[in-house]
Parts: structure tokens; sequence; C-alpha cells
């Protein structure tokens, strides 16, 4: 099904999916993709649903191409930390631009909701990477958590504005996946994202995998089985 494109809190968005699916699924990229980087995998994603990938709003450009951020971050630090092999914990940072994100993204779900129709009930949030951590800290901060929360290959930041709002998500289900040699963000902070969350009361379903920072298709599948359960 080829993707329609629409404008949605002034963020191009590609929407996949038919309109009268049970469950709408935002899918936010990971910084330095370019904004359709996640639309193919509503082709490999075996549910029932309508997906939405919304482009962020930061162009990178230079040597990157077309690649995009929804903040930015310390080049020069990353690649001396990508060449050391040694990925760092950024569970005390927040990020400069993380709130101007946030609320850009919760104007996207508003509008979602409002111009397709789509209730809390009948929204997940998710994201890949830079844009896990985004759709978590979007979830935390709204009064209404969505019916589900995907979060690829994230890690923890803002610790201290995060912690304390974590029960808001409890009972909320939760796809986690994280790759056991990810060289940039850390595997064990990921671990430690999960117990936080399934200490708050959240019901988080873990799928650790064998490889780097990526999306392999033991993923996809457990997407699949995620949304799946969600549109019934």
């Amino acid at each position: 099904m080829p993707a329609q494109r629409l404008d949605l809190a002034g963020l191009t968005t590609r929407i996949v999916g038919p309109d009268d699916a049970p469950i709408t699924v935002v899918l936010l990229h990971g910084f330095g993709a370019p904004g359709d980087d996640l639309v193919a995998l509503a082709q490999h994603i075996d549910a029932p649903v309508r997906f939405v990938f919304p482009e962020a709003p930061l162009e990178l450009g230079g040597l990157y191409g077309d690649a995009r951020a929804w903040w930015l971050l310390d080049l020069a630090k990353l690649e001396q930390e990508l060449r050391a092999g040694v990925p760092r914990d950024r569970s005390g940072e927040i990020p400069d631009g993380l709130p101007a994100a946030r609320d850009h993204v919760s104007r996207l779900l508003d509008q979602v909701k409002s111009r397709l129709g789509v209730e809390d009930k009948q929204l997940v949030i998710g994201g890949f990477s830079q844009g896990a951590m985004l759709s978590l800290d979007v979830a935390l901060h709204r009064d209404t958590p969505p019916a589900g929360i995907i979060l690829m290959s994230g890690t923890i930041v803002a610790e201290s504005a995060w912690q304390p709002k974590l029960p808001k998500l409890a009972g909320v289900p939760i796809l986690q996946s994280h790759g056991r040699h990810d060289m940039l963000l850390p595997f064990n902070i990921a671990e430690k994202l999960r117990d936080r969350l399934r200490a708050a009361g959240a019901t988080v379903e873990w799928q650790q995998f064998v490889g780097g920072h990526e999306i392999p298709p033991i993923v996809l599948d457990a997407v699949g089985k995620f949304l799946r359960a969600r549109a019934t």
C-alpha cells in the first residue's frame, strides 16, 4: 500500500495502512536518518494497523545528506565514543532540544487524534534509538497514556525527570528491544530501563537479540505480535 503524505503539526508525515484500522501506530525515526527511514517497516510488520511516520524537524545537512534529528547531538563526542568502542551512559543528560521535540510530537499526536479520528485507547507510540527515547518522554508527559509503547534500541535520558513520572505507565503494555552488542547505546542501561518500567507497573515485553544498533527480523516479528494483541 502506497504511503499517503500529510502535514501534521508542521511535520511531513507518511501514513500507511487502512483508515479503519483498530490501532494507529506513530513511529519516530532515529538521529541522522532520513525522514522516511522507517516507512519500509510497514511492509514487514504483520499486523492490521495504520502506521504514521513523521519526519523530525531538524535538518542536519552537510555530509549527512538527507538526515534529520529530533534534537542535536555533540557529534565530535559521539564519534570519539564510537572509535573507543565504549558506549556512554546518558541517563543523567537532559538534551537541550528535548522539551521542544516533546511538544512538537505531542501536538502531532493531538492532530492524529483529531484529524484521523483516533482515541488514546487506539494509539500506540514508539520509535528507534532517539525516536524511542522521545516516544517514551512524550508518553510520560501526556495526560493520558497510549494503548502501547514500542521502544527499539532506546536508552534512559532525563532520568531525574522520568523517574517520578514512570508510575503513570502502570498497566501500559510496552515492547522493548535491544542488541546485546549495541556499541552506541549500552545494553545494560536498556536492561535498567526495562526494570524501572516493570517496577513502576508497566507490562514490559523484552526482546533482546545478538546484534548491534539495529532492527533485525526478530524484533519486527515481536512488534507484529505486540500490535496484533493490541488490535484485538
